[in-house]
């Protein structure tokens, strides 16, 4: 028994690290070559569902539906641009993972920029406010510190 679940452990760890969200082997084109085209422009879309995953990565069914619209086109011929093309044009921008940069999604590369540039700016002032100079001590003060200080 303790043999059976060392194996299994290990057949886990050795085959865990590949997961792919293919339900059925069917869905897979059976050029190679198409297949693995197929798998990275799928590894580009997003999953509408999902929205952080990859339609490659989802197991939703709209997934699989937009998996098979890939393997379609990849299988009639179509550039990985013009099917990229296809689907921002059905589905808009969101549709890929990685936007690219227009006058639309310009606010959201240029985000983490502005964001950093703001941070310093701020970090600077509040650290310029900070500085300042005590004020000169009275002589009732003076005399208080003296005294504690054994100075007299």
């Amino acid at each position: 028994m303790k043999r059976l679940s060392a194996l299994l452990l290990a057949s886990t760890l050795v085959g865990g690290g590949i997961a792919f969200a293919v339900d059925d082997p069917a869905e897979m084109l059976p050029n190679p070559l198409q297949e693995k085209r197929a798998e990275a422009i799928g590894a580009h879309l997003r999953c509408l569902v999902c929205q952080n995953e990859s339609i490659e990565d989802s197991s939703a069914p709209l997934a699989r539906d937009l998996r098979k619209v890939v393997r379609e086109q990849v299988a009639a011929g179509k550039s990985d641009q013009q099917i990229m093309d296809w689907m921002t044009e059905r589905y808009g921008e969101f549709i890929r993972l990685a936007p690219q940069f227009s006058w639309s999604t310009a606010l959201l590369w240029l985000m983490p920029a502005l964001a950093l540039v703001a941070g310093l700016v701020i970090a600077w002032r509040a650290t310029r406010r900070r500085i300042v100079t005590p004020a000169p001590l009275t002589d009732d003060e003076r005399a208080r510190l003296d005294a504690l200080s054994g100075r007299e």
